[in-house]
């Protein structure tokens, strides 16, 4: 895989509408074909979900680049990830300068992917867990990104975030969501942006969706 494939990536989210230039440099960064299965990688740079088993995917890259363009990181902040998933995400994160806190609900997943961040030589803090109460031991949040679809907003990921943090989580039913962009303004008031038709696998937990 080549970085002229990531650039024609990077062209082609532009084109889309994507204009955070440090968010359009992670993705013309950071070799998505490693958070991949071998057998998935000719695939590694269309704008595609692409699956990575135990029934998740890793994210198609229009929509990663966009939820991380709505969260709006600065280097520095501390970013709840609920969902590790294939580590993508948490490695653009990364590079963007936060301070990466995930946490994956599959102990597989889990497994493997931390593995993967130790090679790579990703800075994550990670743990195995029910992302949709929280990490209450290292809140609050500048910022958290939920990488599954939710029922409904988690009121433990709300009270997680510091005054003027933002939550970015896609909020429906089991297979198509609608993106919720919530800027915390005091302790009980948000403001909410909408933006419509997103597909995430569920996000399974306490306060998402119960294991069928």
């Amino acid at each position: 895989m080549s970085r002229y494939q990531r650039q024609q990536l990077v062209e082609n989210l532009r084109k889309k509408g994507i204009s955070d230039e440090k968010v359009l440099e992670a993705i013309g960064t950071i070799e998505r074909e490693k958070f991949i299965p071998p057998t998935m990688i000719h695939n590694a740079y269309k704008d595609i979900a692409l699956p990575i088993g135990f029934e998740q995917t890793i994210s198609q890259p229009y929509t990663v680049a966009f939820m991380t363009e709505k969260l709006n990181v600065k280097k520095g902040d501390k970013v709840l990830e609920v969902g590790t998933g294939s580590g993508y995400q948490a490695a653009i994160l990364a590079f963007l300068g936060a301070q990466v806190y995930s946490i994956e609900i599959n102990l597989e997943l889990y497994h493997r992917t931390v593995k993967l961040f130790d090679k790579l030589g990703i800075r994550v803090h990670a743990k195995y867990g029910d992302g949709t109460i929280g990490w209450a031991e290292y809140a609050p949040f500048n910022g958290i990104i939920v990488t599954a679809g939710s029922p409904t907003i988690p009121t433990k990921l709300k009270e997680q975030l510091v005054i003027g943090g933002k939550l970015v989580i896609p909020v429906g039913g089991r297979d198509y969501q609608d993106l919720y962009v919530l800027t915390k303004i005091s302790d009980d008031e948000f403001k909410t942006e909408v933006y419509h038709r997103f597909a995430f696998v569920p996000l399974l937990g306490k306060e998402g969706w119960e294991k069928k």
